[in-house]
């Protein structure tokens, strides 16, 4: 089947493994407001988010010094200006990823350089440890997924992490982005063509269609 379908599995394995969310959901909005009055409420919160944040960050910067020195002042932030969160259709989770982006964003220009992002865990992430394929030929194809997501450009690599490893649906995605969620199904449409077209001149051809894909 070739190594784009690996996005399937990830995907479908990811979400058997989560549960509902409501609950969670609503013990998190009288955290919040606790965390606005209560700096202990807020440590809950961090203890929460905190890997996830830091994961993305590193991701993005390639660092894990400038990933600890930008999670930390995310937290600050978020710390700072929790007085002013309303969730309103936005996450708290959400909020945070928002926050990061813009430091991480201010971190590339004041480097104004390319975004190198350590790609390997996000290709690892996809392989399905259950596969009956021989290991040298699922390796050979993960090699070359990897590849392919390297050459595309920074913004769509960093749609596949937000969608891949933090597993973010196309509407939490796009107000991280500041992207219409219509705008990520499109921008995701064409970084799936990219990385197929890519592939398939290199010798591994995709047999997913496009069809496979709508609702992602």
């Amino acid at each position: 089947m070739g190594p784009f379908r690996c996005f399937n599995r990830w995907k479908h394995r990811r979400a058997k493994a989560e549960g509902s969310p409501v609950v969670e959901r609503e013990s998190e909005r009288a955290l919040i407001e606790r965390a606005k009055k209560d700096p202990a409420a807020f440590g809950i919160l961090y203890e929460r988010y905190v890997d996830k944040i830091y994961n993305y960050v590193y991701y993005r910067t390639g660092s894990r010094h400038d990933a600890e020195d930008l999670t930390a002042r995310t937290f600050y932030q978020a710390l700072a200006n929790i007085g002013r969160y309303e969730q309103r259709g936005m996450p708290f989770s959400t909020w945070l990823y928002r926050i990061a982006h813009n430091l991480v964003a201010n971190w590339h220009r004041d480097r104004s350089r390319r975004k190198l992002i350590p790609l390997d865990e996000l290709a690892m992430a996809t392989q399905d440890e259950d596969s009956p394929e021989p290991l040298a030929e699922a390796e050979e194809e993960r090699r070359a997924l990897l590849d392919a997501i390297r050459r595309l450009p920074p913004e769509r690599q960093q749609l596949l992490i937000l969608k891949f490893v933090e597993g973010m649906p196309n509407a939490e995605i796009g107000r991280v982005m500041g992207r219409s969620e219509g705008a990520i199904k499109s921008l995701y449409y064409r970084t799936l063509i990219a990385l197929r077209e890519d592939l398939e001149e290199r010798g591994f051809p995709c047999q997913a269609k496009e069809k496979e894909n709508e609702g992602y």
